[in-house]
């Protein structure tokens, strides 16, 4: 067998030292992306305010205003409370935003007596609420999507308001005070950064289009292409990098305003992703665990309450996520409603309920 010369063995080794290190390099760029999601962990500490259902009202039905007022006292009071003994017990943190997850107003497109009971309604949402949190009671920006009860697009309007065009020209504010990050081509969409977790308002519910034969007004009810948004908006700002995607909607997986063929459509388009909440408000409260079919990865689902009663508290730190809904206290009276319905009272309390706590990357 011929030698090796030692220049074909100079060239061997350094042919050697070269594969090593090109390995090496594609161990550590496959890394990079575990590494930079344990940092993305490491810093995280992320607590919000969701709610949902307002119904801020005009006239006859205003007395809910107050019930909200009170709410939006308790969510500026928050970091004066600790979380349950059974989640820590710790002071809560000032929460970066509010989530407003529809039915804002009552009465979406509505004129009564010479007033426009719509534009009136907004204007008291404005007032508790305001945009960023130094325009009007509420201490924190507010990020609301648009339900049901909330109206028609612009120029779908009969009396002359559409709380849709006011919520377009609010996310043209946000984005231009930094709290957002995209908005969709409708304008009624958008997302943005707490940390490094991502978080999408996707409106009145995620499809693209109202499918043929639901029942339910086709204008006011439109998705306007939430769907098609939130793909984009995933893989744009979202990636393979697998940090944390919070989503939120009005309607939830609860209800036949968005049917179970759409409900299974968002799933399938977005599943890969690291989907740790999906909140909505419409239906009531509770928090469940979903999939399509009930089989393989479940989503955590949080449903909010109404605004005039209750919040929940939300809070991402770490690899945890807790949560907690913060409800008024009633005392039962011996009085009746007309129709003989008991009267109950709220003496001023606030309460924890539907605590937990899960793991998140």
């Amino acid at each position: 067998m011929p030698k090796r010369s030692k220049r074909a063995g100079k060239e061997f080794i350094g042919m050697k030292n070269t594969l090593v290190r090109i390995g090496l390099l594609v161990l550590l760029l496959l890394a990079l992306p575990f590494a930079a999601l344990a940092a993305g962990a490491a810093s995280r500490d992320v607590t919000f305010i969701s709610t949902s259902d307002s119904h801020y009202n005009y006239g006859k039905g205003e007395g809910i205003n107050a019930r909200d007022l009170d709410t939006v006292r308790a969510m500026n009071a928050l970091t004066d409370i600790c979380w349950p003994d059974d989640l820590g017990g710790d002071r809560v943190k000032a929460p970066k935003g509010v989530l407003l997850l529809g039915d804002c107003i009552n009465d979406g497109d509505m004129a009564r007596d010479g007033v426009n009971v719509s534009e009136k309604q907004n204007e008291v949402l404005l007032e508790q609420l305001g945009l960023d949190g130094t325009d009007g009671l509420l201490k924190y920006p507010v990020f609301e999507a648009w339900g049901n009860h909330d109206g028609p697009p612009a120029g779908k309007d009969k009396n002359g308001f559409s709380f849709q065009a006011q919520l377009k020209e609010r996310n043209k504010l946000r984005k231009e005070k930094g709290l957002i990050k995209d908005i969709s081509e409708s304008g009624m969409h958008y997302s943005w950064d707490w940390d490094d977790v991502h978080f999408v308002n996707l409106g009145i519910y995620v499809a693209d289009k109202q499918r043929e034969g639901i029942r339910y007004d086709p204008v006011w009810h439109n998705p306007q292409g939430a769907l098609t948004f939130l793909k984009a908006d995933l893989a744009k700002n979202v990636g393979d990098s697998g940090r944390p995607v919070v989503l939120m909607a009005h309607m939830g997986m609860d209800t036949d305003w968005w049917v179970k063929e759409d409900w299974a459509d968002l799933y399938n388009a977005v599943n890969k992703y690291n989907i740790v909440a999906y909140i909505y408000g419409h239906s009531g409260t509770g928090v469940r665990n979903w999939s399509p079919d009930g089989k393989g990865k479940k989503w955590l689902m949080i449903n909010d309450g109404q605004t005039e009663s209750k919040f929940f508290v939300i809070q991402l730190k770490g690899n945890e996520l807790r949560h907690g809904l913060r409800v008024k206290k009633f005392i039962p009276t011996k009085k009746k409603t007309a129709d003989g319905k008991p009267i109950d009272v709220w003496n001023g309390e606030w309460l924890w309920q539907l605590t937990g706590k899960v793991a998140i990357k």
